[in-house]
């Protein structure tokens, strides 16, 4: 299909265009639109119906759009503008160069501009700043027949239909209604009669965005009610918004447990500068906190001066440390993540972070110390490596379950505690302990 719109583009057959495009999704449409040349674009975009167009737009990415609104004319790009939803209006002014905004702004309407501007009053990982201004909102006395014909007054520029929002004279929300409820009742049925009123689930304007996700994962609602502080409301929050924020919360998560600053863009639109910038300044913190793993071994030179075959067993004991630590963190990080365990778990994580350390350690130590002896026949050598590897298990597993738990109570993201970060903790750990059970069990000093 993309070739067939390629090629309709290039004779610049628009009524064909409009034709092909009717029935088909505006997900498919965007991708054609990211793979046609810039002047194809705009031809494309120029057969669409207006509301498809819109539709389309919220589809593309940054650069995307950035180059359409710079070809499109100036009420062209208003009734783009002013049918997009007022969320992802806002969103596209929030993402796209400062002068690029300004020609969105003149071109929308006075009132897509004001819902632009309330939006980004917000702080920007708020709830307010996710929340389309975009719903239904009933009076308590209307009568079901009523609402049904305010739905199909307003209905088309909402972005749901199916959960409505009750609200007093003062814009205070006191109950929420379904479609399928008021489906199910008669005409003459009163709204506050109907209602739900009790119990209802809202969200306020200053909250973290991440607990919008929660609720949604919890409940299960299409939507969730934004309220202020005096229970007015103000927003609603839709799922398609809160699945953004999941997978822009997942991506950031994966950046920072590899040890990289979060990425604004994608991989393929970075820079190499922007790239090697969001790496480096880790790397640098990694490799500056593993100098202390260089001055264990320096102080403990005596030690495997005098047993050169302790030196042999380094790698072992640093990769399974570090493995054991980063198996930890990444069950404890993504427990965190996705509201499993809380900070009053601590104790409890630490408490089974223990039990299974000392049956792993114990089953890894009981192995190598057999392949130890059975390869060198060495009695002494195998003993210091299995008790050092036992012990390497049980700081590795406890320190890789409690540091995300403890970054989380000092407020900071438990995803930087992932694998460069364990790992190089447990090294410097699994080195000292190492050397110092050699030194102890041959009864050699350390420098």
């Amino acid at each position: 299909m993309i070739e067939r719109i390629k090629s309709l583009v290039d004779s610049k057959n628009v009524k064909e265009l409009r034709l092909i495009t009717e029935d088909m999704n505006e997900a498919d449409i965007a991708d054609a639109v990211e793979e046609l040349e810039p002047e194809g674009r705009v031809i494309l975009f120029r057969a669409l119906r207006k509301d498809m167009a819109a539709e389309v737009f919220a589809y593309l990415s940054p650069d995307t759009k950035e180059a359409l609104v710079s070809q499109l004319t100036a009420p062209e790009l208003g009734r783009i503008v002013d049918e997009l939803f007022l969320d992802d209006a806002a969103d596209l002014v929030e993402e796209l160069p400062a002068d690029v905004v300004k020609r969105i702004l003149e071109s929308a309407s006075p009132e897509t501009r004001k819902g632009i501007n309330q939006l980004l009053q917000y702080q920007e990982d708020s709830a307010g700043s996710i929340m389309t201004t975009e719903y239904i909102s009933l009076r308590p006395d209307m009568n079901v027949e009523e609402s049904f014909r305010h739905i199909r007054e307003v209905g088309m520029d909402k972005e749901t239909l199916y959960t409505c929002y009750v609200t007093d004279p003062k814009g205070i929300l006191i109950g929420v209604v379904t479609v399928r409820t008021m489906l199910l009742s008669k005409y003459e049925d009163k709204i506050c009669d109907i209602m739900t009123d009790t119990n209802i689930i809202s969200v306020n304007t200053n909250d973290d965005r991440e607990k919008v996700t929660e609720l949604f994962q919890k409940y299960d609602f299409m939507a969730i009610p934004v309220v202020d502080s005096q229970n007015h409301l103000v927003g609603i929050v839709t799922v398609d918004d809160a699945m953004e924020v999941l997978e822009e919360e997942s991506t950031e998560d994966f950046h920072k447990m590899a040890a990289m600053l979060p990425m604004d863009e994608p991989y393929l639109d970075m820079g190499v500068g922007e790239l090697a910038k969001k790496r480096v300044i880790w790397l640098m913190v990694l490799m500056i906190s593993a100098t202390f793993s260089g001055a264990i071994l320096t102080h403990y030179q005596a030690v495997f001066a005098a047993f050169p075959a302790l030196i042999a067993s380094i790698p072992m004991l640093m990769d399974t440390g570090g493995n054991a630590g980063s198996q930890s963190s990444t069950l404890v990080i993504r427990g965190i993540a996705v509201g499993e365990l809380k900070l009053r778990d601590a104790f409890t994580v630490l408490i089974k972070e223990l039990r299974v350390s000392l049956m792993v350690g114990g089953g890894l130590a009981i192995v190598n110390f057999a392949y130890k002896y059975a390869m060198s026949g060495d009695l002494l050598l195998s003993i210091i490596v299995g008790i050092s590897l036992f012990g390497t298990v049980i700081f590795a597993q406890t320190v890789g379950g409690m540091l995300p738990l403890l970054a989380k109570s000092l407020g900071f993201d438990p995803a930087l505690m992932a694998s460069p970060i364990v790992t190089t903790i447990v090294d410097a750990g699994s080195l000292t302990l190492y050397f110092a059970v050699a030194s102890r069990v041959m009864n050699i000093t350390a420098i």
